[in-house]
């Protein structure tokens, strides 16, 4: 499991897999100064329920991986979860589209591409 810290003071934990996609949306957003919502469902070790920070370019994030070796990316999916982070209620985990062929790639080159 990997973690994201926000703002020094929050952390969260995540599959190494979400947590590699989710850092390649929140970075092209922030890289273009916008600020939006992260909301995700907790762990049931710790209440089962639901969290919601804002992000904004100016608050520390850091993103720290259990695994050594980088998860390949799933384009299909770093665009759905892109989408959801474009509306209103912000960026929400949503499932890995399966069986859509050949779209994953190196983490360099989808960073480019978000």
């Amino acid at each position: 499991m990997g973690k994201l810290t926000y703002d020094s003071s929050l952390t969260a934990d995540f599959d190494d897999r979400i947590l590699a996609h989710i850092q390649v949306v929140i970075g092209a957003k922030l890289r273009r100064g916008e600020s939006f919502y992260f909301n995700w469902r907790d762990d049931p070790q710790s209440g089962d329920g639901r969290s919601t920070i804002w992000l904004h370019p100016s608050i520390p994030i850091a993103y720290k991986y259990f695994g050594s070796r980088q998860p390949s990316l799933n384009r299909e999916w770093i665009e759905a979860l892109m989408v959801t982070a474009n509306s209103s209620g912000g960026l929400q985990v949503v499932p890995e589209p399966r069986g859509t062929g050949n779209n994953h790639s190196s983490p360099s080159s989808s960073r480019d591409d978000s």
